[in-house]
């Protein structure tokens, strides 16, 4: 079974199918984005809020969150820690 984790908002990823979960400041990502835009790969999942964590998908899919990494990363961990 696919372990999903919460980007906020009632979304969910697949976390076995993350390869990088980075801030979106850095223009090397803001590049990503813009490319993942144009060929219709973003998944924008921050309801209209400012975009705080890019995460990086197998399959160059991009999600869009607007909770920080360090967020997603600790939802991650905790969902470890209990299995």
């Amino acid at each position: 079974m696919a372990k999903l984790i919460h980007i906020g908002f009632g979304n969910v990823v697949n976390e076995e199918r993350i390869v990088a979960i980075v801030h979106p400041e850095a223009a090397p990502v803001k590049r990503l984005i813009s490319h993942a835009k144009e060929n219709g790969l973003v998944v924008d999942a921050t309801q209209g809020r400012k975009t705080k964590s890019v995460i990086v998908m197998e399959g160059q899919q991009i999600v869009l969150s607007a909770l920080l990494p360090e967020t997603i990363y600790g939802r991650s961990v905790e969902k470890e820690e209990e299995a």
